[in-house]
């Protein structure tokens, strides 16, 4: 399983500063030259310690055990925070 990206990425507007939710299409990869595109909501939140927490949501059933599947989310997720490219 491989996350191949995450388009189309809309920031939801909410008044809270410290949490942040977005949308987007996510391209996966399930098995050797398969791939499906799905969408996903997510957020964002700094915890007081400083943690970040990204908690995944998706749209639409997948037949593909989630656990792995929301880890790398939350992976490619990350790193799109890190480089920032998510919307501000």
């Amino acid at each position: 399983m491989k996350v191949l990206g995450i388009k189309d990425i809309t920031r939801k507007n909410v008044p809270i500063y410290y949490r942040m939710f977005f949308s987007g299409y996510a391209s996966l990869e399930l098995v050797a030259n398969s791939s499906i595109e799905c969408k996903i909501d997510f957020s964002i939140e700094i915890k007081p310690t400083g943690v970040k927490e990204i908690l995944v949501t998706l749209a639409e059933p997948v037949h593909y055990p989630l656990v792995p599947l929301i880890k790398a989310l939350k992976t490619a997720i990350d790193d799109l925070d890190k480089n920032g490219k998510l919307p501000l």
